[in-house]
């Protein structure tokens, strides 16, 4: 077998059509060498027909098997004037091994065609219980020999064959007639093809249940079965083949159209596939993409060839299965998966920058508020442990006037622009806080630089100083109250002078209040995540946390909010939060 072709879709096409024309001048030469005669093309089946009649010799001697002797030709063929049984489609109709019969359309006064008559048939019944066709010559299709028949579509099918002139290639119907006092049911296939101005169809019985559910299989498991006549051209391809292609069942595709929908990339491939079934090299089995109509569908292909008398390929079968719903997902899981995976780089991006953010800008030095007779402890607690920073903040440093500057805001939102808004509230706020002012003049400024902001965005602050006095002057915008805990017992501090949230009320001026503290003394200042649970009021929340801190009594401040860490790490938060407690020395 000759293997040398290119992967461009006219060389493979040049090498099946040289392939099939070397078959075919091989089969004619040895058939000549055997003898063997084609059919004379000048003497038709009238001649031998007419010896097959019988006695009495002459066109008009026999009657033909439709009762129309002397009515008006109805044959395939030319027959010259009168009518010829010996010529006319109904003589053949006993050779035929199924139920036959040549019906005549029957129209109304609109050309529609309602029924149609029997006018020939043969003696083989599709079930027992049923009337052979050549006893129903003269009645009505639907109306009599077959009642409830065009309800499984088969007048409409027929009427298709006379509109159209493609053949019906087997119609399921599922017949069922009241006979001999019960219902009797069968399942019939039915194919038809025009016949000049009629129709010729054939019927029989669905040979067992397994070859409907193979019909069904094809379409449940995406296969389908073709076979290409190498010698006389025929193709015919299963209805799951059909699916595949989104072919007319009347028009299969031949070898040659097969090649015109490949993928370019898929005709050498494709070529190695036919070439091995031709040399009989068992299972050929590829992998091919084609384009139908727009769309590229992945086929599996498994072929065999057929060998003819001489031992060549004289026909190829293949089988297909139709992988291009399975690639189509398999296309959407690698997108899917692209994207995820830059989603989690973009993430993993976003949290080192945060990260680096946080280390930046949430510092608590330590050793300076020492000096001042104070020890601190902070946390940031992310709601998901992947999470670096949002808008949760923290700022607790001594001042150049003596004093300890003690903050806790939250700006809202999440992400990189929440940590921006929070970078800049915090920086602002110390830097005012430079100044010498109160924590409710710093809180004022603070809340006109956030009302005079582009961006709608609002925040909450809580901020004081402690002095050499041991005297917290605070002032709160919209934030929780700290909590004192003192000799075992905890509580917020109150709370009349708190103001609205920053970025609310331009112009509102905030109150500075003040609360004396005493040694031993721990303050816990917090953001709302901390105390806020869906489906729970933020007031149980801050019922529990004061009941954790009141429990911690006697340890250390980074003791404590290690606790409270732990405690905020087993439930479920939706929002990020801050911890800073602060003892008095």
């Amino acid at each position: 077998m000759t293997r040398s072709y290119t992967s461009d879709v006219a060389s493979l096409k040049a090498f099946i059509e040289s392939e099939i024309a070397t078959l075919r001048s091989e089969v004619r030469r040895k058939a000549e060498t055997a003898g063997v005669a084609e059919p004379s093309a000048g003497r038709g089946p009238g001649e031998a027909g007419a010896r097959a009649l019988g006695a009495g010799g002459g066109p008009g001697a026999a009657q033909c098997p439709c009762g129309q002797g002397s009515g008006a030709p109805h044959m395939c063929g030319d027959a010259g004037e009168g009518h010829d049984p010996s010529t006319c489609l109904c003589a053949a109709l006993p050779a035929v091994p199924v139920s036959a019969a040549l019906l005549t359309p029957v129209r109304d006064e609109a050309g529609t065609i309602t029924d149609f008559v029997v006018r020939a048939g043969n003696h083989i019944r599709s079930a027992e219980w049923l009337v052979s066709p050549d006893q129903q010559v003269g009645q009505r299709f639907f109306a009599q020999a077959r009642p409830g028949a065009a309800a499984g579509g088969l007048l409409a099918a027929l009427r298709e064959v006379l509109a159209t002139g493609r053949a019906l290639n087997g119609l399921v119907v599922d017949y069922t007639e009241e006979r001999y006092g019960r219902l009797r049911r069968v399942q019939l296939v039915h194919y038809a093809s025009a016949c000049g101005e009629q129709v010729l169809t054939t019927w029989r019985p669905v040979r067992s249940q397994a070859e409907l559910l193979t019909i069904d299989a094809q379409h449940l498991a995406s296969m389908g079965w073709g076979r290409w006549d190498l010698l006389s051209g025929s193709v015919t391809w299963s209805e799951g083949l059909q699916r595949i292609f989104r072919t007319d069942p009347a028009l299969p595709w031949s070898l040659l159209e097969l090649c015109d929908a490949l993928m370019a990339a898929d005709v050498g491939p494709f070529g190695e596939f036919i070439t091995s079934v031709l040399a009989g090299e068992e299972p050929a089995w590829t992998r091919i993409r084609f384009v139908v109509l727009g769309e590229v569908r992945t086929v599996d292909l498994l072929g065999r060839p057929v060998a003819g008398t001489d031992g060549r390929p004289w026909a190829l079968q293949i089988v297909a299965r139709d992988l291009t719903p399975q690639m189509r997902s398999r296309r959407r899981l690698v997108e899917k998966q692209v994207e995820t995976e830059q989603l989690r780089q973009q993430a993993a991006a976003e949290r080192h920058v945060a990260s680096a953010l946080r280390d930046a800008l949430l510092p608590t030095y330590s050793e300076g508020l020492a000096e001042l007779g104070l020890t601190v402890a902070a946390a940031y607690l992310p709601a998901e442990p992947d999470a670096a920073v949002g808008g949760d903040w923290y700022k607790c440093r001594p001042l150049p006037d003596g004093r300890a500057l003690i903050a806790i805001g939250d700006a809202s939102g999440h992400g990189l622009e929440a940590v921006a808004r929070m970078a800049q509230q915090r920086h602002a706020m110390a830097g005012l806080a430079q100044t010498g002012a109160s924590a409710g003049d710093v809180t004022t400024w603070l809340n006109e630089l956030v009302c005079g902001e582009p961006v709608a965005a609002t925040a909450t602050l809580s901020v004081g100083h402690i002095g050499d006095d041991r005297v917290f002057r605070w002032t709160c915008a919209g934030h929780p109250a700290p909590l004192l805990l003192r000799e075992g017992r905890a509580y917020a501090l109150p709370t009349e002078h708190r103001g609205p949230l920053l970025g609310v009320l331009p112009g509102h001026a905030y109150e500075t209040a003040e609360f004396r503290l005493e040694a031993g003394d721990v303050l816990l200042l917090y953001t709302d995540g901390v105390v806020e649970r869906r489906g729970q009021d933020i007031t149980e929340g801050i019922t529990a946390l004061t009941g954790l801190l009141a429990a911690s009594s006697g340890l250390a401040p980074q003791r404590i909010v290690d606790r409270l860490t732990e405690e905020y790490e087993r439930g479920v938060h939706d929002d990020d939060a801050c911890l800073l407690a602060v003892c008095v020395d």
